[in-house]
């Protein structure tokens, strides 16, 4: 018996209790297209049409009267079923409920992704009416997002025990090595979010992704940074003069046996792995970012605890083709969600950033309201904080950071406070706190501090400062 022929047979009643608790959990997930032959097709439909109907298992005779009943069927299709149901009710073997729940969702994954192959294939020669080839990825990313979820909702007057639990469980997050970030974020930016930089031209967006990034690795984490803008040279060359403490100048004239000896040494003292990939500007979407990180499992088992994607506003939407009739709202709030997606999928924080408007540029209280393109990017954001540099904060070596969107805390805390920049080696750095006074006023510092997690000075690689 194939596996249609075995699903059907437990859509009815047989006698077996175990097909009533297997119909609930699939019949939800089943198609009429996915059964390919016509009386597999017809029956289907009437045992779906009865179950919904009436919330119970029909009987052989229901389904027979009702069969009976249907118009234009041919008699070899009437016949066929009638003797599928014959076979069905002489047939009393029981299946393991975990197989057979596991083989119907294969079963319906697989009948999806043929589906959605062939209705691209239709797309692509031009026999769609209503589709474009815009909507091929998005055919074959929900055709791929298939599955059986068990999970009904939370029962909030029963499963007070777990959520008790849940409210003191400790999460796991990425800290920083900034102390004030730290704060801001209870010790560090959960699993599943997204976490933006807002900043103009020339501020620091890459400088502030690529510290974090050469922090992560330092704490022995996988990191995978995609640029849209640099080069991957550019942003090695960003991370090398940050671990190594080195100026841009300094490392342009570094002997290379020098520095083939930090690096060896760099190598030895941590359990991390950053690939940096690089994507042509608006060459590149989420769909680009999953085949990279499926390759990257297969040729070299590496899975990312942390992605960088520099920066949001020049990626390309995988769902809204480029140059389709949409605004710039639309657009980036797309990316900006499926950017959000793809973190919660392979379940990691990720960091990207974006631009200031003209406005906000030159700007030194910058808002939500100076989001570049789409106002829809921070009602997507987890955290979303902006960097301003005035020529007072250069003379001091400093940059201000405003907290503008906070999931993880009270963003009046800490709503404005500096760190210290140097430009020359891409490194942030704590200043003292007598340094957080911006405009003559003086930022709150006697609120308590949340961070669980220390904040880390790079004291694990002070022996390879050249």
């Amino acid at each position: 018996m194939n596996i249609e022929k075995l699903i059907l047979k437990n859509l009815f009643d047989t006698g077996n209790l175990l097909n009533d608790d297997y119909c609930r959990k699939v019949l939800p997930f089943l198609k009429t297209e996915y059964f390919f032959e016509e009386p597999d097709r017809i029956l289907f439909e009437i045992l779906r049409d009865y179950i919904l109907k009436y919330n119970s298992l029909p009987t052989q005779d229901a389904i027979t009267i009702t069969l009976d009943a249907k118009s234009g069927l041919r008699e070899e299709t009437v016949s066929t079923i009638k003797n599928a149901l014959i076979t069905f009710k002489k047939d009393t073997e029981a299946q393991n409920v975990d197989w057979f729940l596991k083989t119907t969702e294969e079963f319906c994954q697989e009948k999806s992704i043929y589906l959605a192959i062939m209705k691209s294939i239709d797309i692509l020669g031009g026999n769609s009416k209503t589709e474009t080839k815009g909507a091929i990825p998005k055919l074959l990313s929900d055709a791929l997002s298939v599955s059986f979820d068990p999970h009904i909702g939370h029962d909030y007057l029963e499963q007070f025990d777990y959520r008790y639990d849940y409210y003191h469980r400790v999460q796991e997050k990425i800290a920083f090595d900034l102390d004030y970030f730290n704060r801001i974020t209870r010790g560090g930016v959960p699993r599943k979010t997204l976490n933006i930089v807002l900043a103009g031209t020339g501020v620091g967006k890459s400088l502030f992704l690529c510290h974090v990034a050469a922090h992560c690795l330092t704490q022995g984490l996988s990191v995978l940074y995609i640029t849209l803008e640099l080069a991957e040279e550019e942003v090695a060359k960003r991370i090398d003069a940050n671990l190594l403490d080195i100026t841009f100048d300094d490392l342009m004239i570094l002997p290379q046996k020098r520095y083939a000896s930090i690096a060896e040494k760099l190598k030895g003292n941590t359990t991390g792995k950053l690939i940096i990939k690089e994507y042509p500007t608006a060459g590149a979407s989420v769909t680009h970012f999953k085949a990279l990180l499926n390759e990257l499992y297969l040729k070299k088992s590496f899975k990312p605890d942390v992605i960088f994607v520099d920066y949001l506003n020049i990626c390309r939407s995988a769902r809204l083709a480029p140059g389709a009739n949409v605004n710039s709202y639309t657009y980036v709030k797309a990316i900006a969600e499926e950017l959000r997606g793809l973190a919660v999928e392979f379940n990691v924080p990720l960091f990207s950033a974006t631009q200031t408007t003209r406005a906000g540029f030159t700007s030194s209280d910058p808002g939500l309201e100076d989001t570049s393109e789409s106002f829809g990017l921070p009602a997507t954001a987890d955290l979303m904080f902006a960097l301003v540099s005035t020529d007072e904060l250069e003379a001091l070596g400093q940059m201000m950071v405003k907290q503008l969107k906070n999931r993880y805390n009270d963003p009046s805390k800490y709503k404005r406070f500096v760190v210290g920049v140097d430009r020359a080696k891409m490194r942030l750095y704590d200043v003292e706190n007598s340094a957080q006074t911006l405009s003559g006023q003086a930022l709150s510092t006697n609120s308590p501090i949340t961070a669980t997690i220390p904040a880390s000075n790079f004291n694990k690689f002070s022996a390879l400062k050249v």
